[in-house]
């Protein structure tokens, strides 16, 4: 598990992987998370690793994290796969690592947020979901899409109203620069724009949110509605925050139970079996042009006829 620590304790990174970690029976709990200035891991990852159960905790960060895991170290065991998000650095390490026989969860990082509205939108409600996803890094993309040019007005008088309180006002500010918000005519030129994007986290505002809902095909997470702000999913909604970035909603799901199980098949052919079945094997390998599979049928047939 690849657990942020460089600008805020992400202790419920923690909680998102080694929890389902935990569900299914994994036996050893890997957990890399950078230090401090004074070579401290933060207290609440520490807290929250404990109470879910992880088996090894190494202070590091960055690509020599991703690189530890993958290769093994004096320190760093090798793993099979490697979780959790991180900055752009990170998630091309990840990549990387793929092909030195690492698997991964999927590309993640940096943040994203997309907000769909209408001229029936919270302008406020809207600005506070952009700015809770710029907070994360000065890498992160937040983008409006709206169908009402006064709705753009207003958010971003507001953006510029509550990003003068936040503490993180710096890291923001840079997230928003290079950040969008775009007019488009209608819901389905924005519901196209939005597919081909396929954002890590889409909210929903409008007065046709079924539309969005019934035709949404790449997204991480959809969250529907003025009162499901991005960060009850980061924290309590129930689903998992760990989600595809940069794309990749079109090929990728989200962290979930699956993503740490693997599936093996069994097959024991019975005497009837394989004279009821054989023929048909035969077939298809002589189609295939692949005799010593027919073979492998065919001189088991003969003993048994």
């Amino acid at each position: 598990m690849y657990i942020p620590g460089g600008t805020a304790p992400l202790f419920s990174t923690v909680l998102m992987l080694a929890v389902p970690a935990q569900i299914a029976g994994c036996k050893e709990i890997v957990l890399c998370s950078p230090p401090n200035k004074k070579g401290e891991l933060a207290p609440e990852i520490l807290f929250a690793a404990n109470l879910c159960g992880v088996t090894k905790i190494i202070k590091v960060g960055g690509i020599q994290a991703v690189a530890g895991l993958t290769f093994g170290t004096e320190s760093i065991p090798q793993v099979y796969k490697i979780f959790g998000p991180g900055n752009q650095f990170v998630t091309v390490a990840k990549q990387l690592a793929t092909k030195h026989g690492v698997a991964i969860d999927m590309p993640a990082g940096p943040s994203e947020l997309l907000v769909v509205a209408d001229k029936s939108a919270n302008a406020a409600y809207i600005a506070s979901d952009l700015l809770s996803q710029a907070e994360h890094g000065t890498d992160s993309q937040v983008i409006l899409v709206s169908t009402s040019k006064d709705i753009i007005e207003k958010v971003s008088n507001e953006i510029e109203k509550q990003l003068e309180v936040l503490p993180r006002k710096a890291i923001a500010e840079k997230a928003i620069a290079n950040s969008k918000l775009i007019y488009v005519e209608n819901h389905e030129v924005a519901l196209e724009m939005i597919n081909e994007y396929g954002p890590e986290h889409f909210i929903i505002c409008t007065e046709a949110n079924e539309f969005y809902v019934d035709g949404i095909r790449n997204a991480g997470s959809v969250f529907i509605g003025d009162y499901t702000p991005e960060s009850a999913g980061d924290y309590a909604s129930g689903t998992n925050h760990t989600l595809p970035t940069n794309g990749f909603s079109k090929a990728y799901s989200g962290v979930n139970l699956d993503s740490f199980l693997k599936q093996m098949t069994f097959q024991k052919i019975s005497k009837e079996g394989l004279l009821n079945i054989g023929e048909t094997i035969e077939l298809m390998a002589e189609a295939e042009g692949l005799q010593a599979h027919k073979n492998a049928v065919s001189i088991r047939l003969k003993d048994l006829k």
